[in-house]
């Protein structure tokens, strides 16, 4: 089946996007990044595992939006996810508009109920775009930071509780973990190949910066770091701990020997992100982290 025509400004052409597009489009992410944020976090690593996320076909669920000069404009991509961004030299010609007018068509076109996507509220263009569109707001997501001036001191350890570094082999029970951690909130568990591209498989992965809790030889929790280049900064991608050992001050401990171990690599800050619908905030919050900037999860219920 053909994706919806994309009807694009004169001089403007588009086609699928493939692997060996990554790079660009991470170019083309940071760009957004830094005229929202006056900074850029992602990495490449990202961009190839939403383009491998199970289900999504690059042929029909991804676009490329490249100018005349056949320079990368904008991108986006739709499988019961979606994003569009723009780059800040073409914003303003109707290509934001057209990119998600594209992506609910592709999503109806593929029996989606709905569509989510996520946008920075610094960003109001994008958030008046999208609930023009019909989009409501689902959850609040923030990103937050702890900012290492010295360093970070650990709690001692619940008894009975030992840290270590994550090593070779540890992903599969760290996957089964966090998943199982997630269940309160996340739509779908994610088969292992998928996690794993989003965290201990990506190339920015930190396994020394990544800690993970035991109670004897069982793994309780789990605080999973990433080290992306340019940043000045570690990033904590997932943390999770086990349901029957929380409020133990497990979840503390994690954060607090990923922050030692990044600022003895010479990272200033650490960050991460979370969302309403997990409960954390006040945990980050205590442990000493602040909202750099927040973001709103939108939806579009397609049948309504």
């Amino acid at each position: 089946m053909l994706p919806p025509t994309l009807r694009l400004p004169l001089g403007y052409r588009s086609r699928p996007a493939t692997t060996e597009d990554v790079p660009a489009i991470h170019a083309l992410v940071t760009a957004c990044e830094r005229q929202v944020h006056g900074r850029a976090r992602s990495d490449s690593g990202a961009v190839a595992a939403d383009l491998a996320r199970p289900g999504l076909v690059p042929g029909t669920d991804t676009v490329l939006v490249l100018d005349p000069a056949g320079r990368l404009a904008a991108r986006a991509w739709v499988d019961r996810r979606s994003e569009v961004d723009v780059h800040p030299d073409h914003r303003g010609r109707g290509l934001g508009a057209a990119l998600l007018g594209w992506t609910l068509e592709r999503a109806r076109q593929a029996g989606s109920a709905r569509v989510v996507q996520t946008v920075a509220d610094a960003d109001t263009d994008a958030v008046a775009l999208l609930r023009a569109h019909g989009y409501e707001p689902l959850v609040t997501a923030w990103l937050l930071e702890f900012v290492m001036s010295a360093g970070p001191t650990v709690p001692r350890p619940p008894a009975g509780i030992t840290v270590r570094p994550f090593r070779a082999g540890d992903g599969p029970a760290v996957h089964v973990l966090v998943q199982d951690a997630f269940d309160e909130w996340q739509e779908r568990r994610q088969a292992y190949e998928e996690w794993a591209a989003h965290t201990v498989d990506r190339p920015t992965f930190a396994p020394r910066q990544s800690a993970l809790a035991f109670a004897g030889n069982q793994l309780v929790g789990a605080a999973l770091a990433l080290d992306v280049p340019g940043t000045g900064e570690g990033y904590l991608e997932q943390v999770a701990v086990r349901r029957d050992h929380r409020g133990r001050g497990i979840a503390r401990l994690l954060l607090r020997h990923a922050f030692r171990d990044f600022h003895r690599t010479g990272r200033g800050a650490c960050t991460l992100w979370t969302h309403s619908d997990t409960g954390a905030l006040d945990l980050y919050l205590r442990v000493g982290m602040t909202v750099r900037h927040s973001s709103t999860v939108f939806r579009n219920d397609l049948g309504a």
